[in-house]
């Protein structure tokens, strides 16, 4: 132990992670209720197959939504209804690869030992930027495909304010107001975490290997 003091919490970051954490958990819940309550909850094997793609993605944009674009993709086929034809199908699939290239983009730039440490520099901003336009457009996906549901499952009653339709609606809010709570919490610099002591030394360590300059800045 050195006897350094630890670093203060930033004031407010408690409060909002928090919201945003109850935002994401009501959130699931609002899913689950609705997909349960109102069509007919989730299988696999069998008509309902269609309800895992809205889980999936509300679920995790990233982990999971694999699993939720095969299930509306089997869905549309045996059901016999065209694929890629709608803006929400196109939002999905280009967040889908976007989503790919930064995880791929990531692993070449971060995980893998090629990329010199001026490199790893230049392309972080545009990672940061990427991550937060594809949390954007993941949520844009959703209400996309919240609002072409209804009109598929409910178009007559919809505009009658009927229970599910109003719990659809409610949903969609929630959406926005977890995205516009995470991204101010995204948007404050006195809340981002300072980089650690060994964070620090592995960051110089690795721009010596790279560019054989001393920790000091100097060239060897």
């Amino acid at each position: 132990m050195d006897g350094a003091a630890a670093p203060a919490r930033p004031a407010g970051l408690s409060a909002y992670v928090a919201v945003s954490q109850a935002l994401g958990l009501t959130l699931l819940l609002a899913t689950g209720a609705w997909l349960g309550r109102y069509r007919g909850g989730v299988a696999w094997h069998s008509a309902l197959r269609l309800n895992v793609h809205p889980l999936c993605m509300v679920l995790g944009m990233v982990f999971l939504q694999g699993d939720g674009i095969i299930a509306v993709f089997e869905s549309h086929r045996a059901k016999g209804i065209p694929d890629m034809y709608s803006l929400h199908s196109w939002c999905g699939m280009a967040a889908f690869v976007l989503y790919l290239l930064q995880w791929l983009l990531g692993c070449g730039f971060f995980l893998l030992p090629g990329a010199s440490f001026s490199l790893r520099g230049r392309y972080k901003p545009q990672h940061i930027f990427i991550g937060i336009a594809l949390f954007a457009l993941s949520i844009a996906v959703c209400l996309l495909g919240i609002t072409e549901m209804l009109l598929f499952n409910i178009r007559d009653s919809y505009s009658r304010f009927v229970p599910e339709g109003v719990l659809a609606n409610i949903l969609g809010v929630l959406l926005v107001a977890f995205g516009l709570v995470v991204g101010y919490v995204l948007t404050r610099d006195e809340w981002k975490r300072p980089p650690l002591a060994e964070e620090l030394a592995l960051s110089m360590d690795f721009k010596t290997l790279t560019e054989g300059e001393s920790p000091s800045g100097g060239s060897q």
